[in-house]
């Protein structure tokens, strides 16, 4: 049998002394102690900034479609055109369109189509007849009739009057847009009004309207020269993918045509919106937008049908009124006056991806600098939990960074401009002084470190910053939610910046057990908002939608990290 050798007997046998592995540990030089220490975070970094650049590369690269939008060798038949720019809005009597700025435009539009549509003749648009002669382009005019019958009387002594002045230029008179469909009009006083027109024009007249109101108001059929409907797939009740836009207008076409026979069917306005809110699986996009022009021109060529693009300018205004998707609709930008996708240039949802790659990767390593900075600073060894937090809070927040300030860029008009910009500028904090925490081991903040009675307040910068932070992205995040609830039809979805502030307080709050401590009844009402929100948003947008269900996992995330929030004895 094998006798064991215990006690003193075992260290003469070894000659090893109790305090050799203590004096070992000494023994090795503190820069190689460094080196090991900060091996680990500097491979994660390499990994995080990899998988940016990959997922950048992704996002940037260009669509693959059958042919450009604009082609500059085949003009497009005809184009809406609305000459309003910055803060003018056709909302304000008191707008007033210059002749120098309407022919700037015409100028540009003239060397893609060869035809414009209006919508009306007061502001200043009574100029553009005479200004599109001189270039070339016929024009559609519009007449717009509302509930103001004074107005309306103007609005139709000027457009016959055009008509008469420029009757090379002007090939058709359309009288009233939409006007069953906002109930500005009944269809018999609609009716009576396109008579008296036609009696005094000699050009054709016809009336706009969504296909939908065409074969409900029969009736119109007999009072117009040709049928004009409004096809606009994005709109639908039950929304249409853009990759069948334009065999559903085709559908739409032929069953109107085979509803009013003898008559041409003009499809008076179709387009897609290259920014804004998902319905369902309709996705607003510069890609979508592009290849929804490409095809139903496409289409137009070989059915051999009249078509009007919808339509030439963004139209900021509109956003007042229809949210993002509202100023989206043009093929040239509102305030630049340029063509979205010039020829020859490749096509995709973010032009400038290289540089919100670079903008992500600069985060990522600022927020793994401020991790290291702050164990120099206060030298201990942390969890490698805690590095894995810190690198899924880089990664997250540098992929998301540049599609958040691109959305923040276009879906920011009047009042929302603060709005957005605090949530981003709170986002891109979040991950940052999130790394602080998970290092120094400050715990997540709580409202009443702030906001509290004097003898519960932090005096940490770094925590009230921190605080300032957690605020703000509560506050906005609720606020979005809400809106979603109550009012969602012309509400972002702000996933990106969203995602981005909530990670690092999940990450954070995560890995601190809150064992002890009170739940604060501020940060449990916030999560009871959120997660209600959550449900209802995501049966309500539907499941097609994924930037309705990536906000609503986000908001569900703040739920559970607002949740386990707990105060400090």
């Amino acid at each position: 049998m094998t006798r064991m050798i215990r006690g003193p007997q075992a260290r003469q046998l070894f000659n090893v002394p109790l305090s050799g592995i203590e004096e070992t540990r000494k023994s090795v030089p503190a820069k190689r102690v460094e080196r090991d220490s900060f091996q680990a975070p500097l491979v994660l970094l390499l990994i995080s900034l990899f998988v940016i650049g990959v997922v950048w590369r992704w996002l940037g690269m260009p669509a693959d479609l059958v042919r450009a939008p604009i082609d500059p060798n085949d003009k497009v038949q005809c184009v809406s055109y609305a000459p309003f720019r910055n803060h003018q809005t056709s909302l304000s009597s008191a707008t007033r369109v210059s002749r120098e700025q309407i022919a700037e435009d015409l100028a540009e539009l003239a060397k893609i189509s060869g035809c414009i549509r209006t919508y009306a003749t007061d502001l200043g648009l009574d100029q553009i007849p005479e200004l599109a002669a001189k270039v070339g382009l016929k024009v559609m005019q519009g007449i717009f009739l509302d509930r103001d019958r004074e107005k309306n009387r103007h609005q139709i002594s000027t457009g016959i009057r055009l008509a008469r002045e420029y009757p090379d230029t002007i090939i058709a008179l359309v009288v009233g847009s939409e006007v069953l469909l906002r109930h500005g009009m009944s269809t018999s006083e609609l009716a009576s009004t396109i008579r008296s027109v036609k009696a005094q024009a000699a050009v054709p007249v016809t009336y706009a309207d969504v296909w939908e109101f065409w074969l409900s108001n029969r009736e119109l059929y007999d009072v117009v020269d040709f049928v004009t409907i409004h096809i606009l797939p994005y709109w639908e009740n039950i929304p249409i993918r853009a990759e069948r836009a334009a065999a559903h207008a085709d559908a739409i076409r032929r069953r109107v045509a085979s509803a009013f026979p003898g008559k041409e069917i003009l499809i008076g306005e179709i387009g897609w919106p290259s920014e804004g809110r998902m319905r369902e699986s309709a996705l607003p996009s510069r890609v979508n937008q592009a290849r929804v022009v490409s095809e139903v021109l496409d289409l137009a060529r070989r059915e051999n049908f009249r078509v009007n693009l919808f339509e030439a300018y963004d139209e900021s205004w509109k956003q007042e009124i229809e949210g993002t998707v509202g100023g989206s609709w043009g093929l040239f930008d509102s305030e630049q006056r340029t063509l979205k996708y010039p020829p020859g240039v490749p096509i995709s949802n973010f032009p400038f991806w290289k540089l919100q790659m670079v903008s992500g990767m600069a985060l990522a390593i600022l927020v793994f600098g401020v991790a290291g900075l702050t164990l120099r600073r206060m030298p201990k060894d942390p969890r490698p939990v805690s590095w894995l937090a810190v690198a899924v809070s880089a990664t997250t927040c540098g992929i998301l960074l540049g599609v958040a300030a691109q959305r923040m860029l276009h879906e920011s008009y009047g009042g929302s401009w603060f709005l957005w910009g605090a949530l981003l500028i709170a986002a891109t904090a979040s991950p940052v002084l999130g790394a602080n925490a998970l290092m120094s081991g400050r715990a997540t903040p709580v409202c009443l470190e702030l906001l509290g009675p004097e003898r519960e307040r932090t005096r940490s910068t770094l925590a009230i910053m921190h605080g300032l932070v957690w605020i703000v992205t509560i506050v906005i995040g609720t606020a979005t939610a809400i809106g979603l609830v109550f009012d969602p039809r012309n509400i972002d979805f702000p996933f990106a910046a969203l995602t981005m502030a909530a990670v690092p307080f999940a990450a954070m709050t995560l890995l601190d057990p809150a064992a002890k401590g009170t739940r604060p009844l501020a940060e449990s009402m916030f999560a009871g908002v959120y997660l209600v929100a959550a449900i209802y948003v995501a049966f309500n947008e539907g499941p097609s939608n994924w930037q309705a269900l990536w906000t609503c996992a986000a908001y569900v995330l703040l739920a559970v990290t607002l949740w386990r929030v707990r105060t400090r004895e």
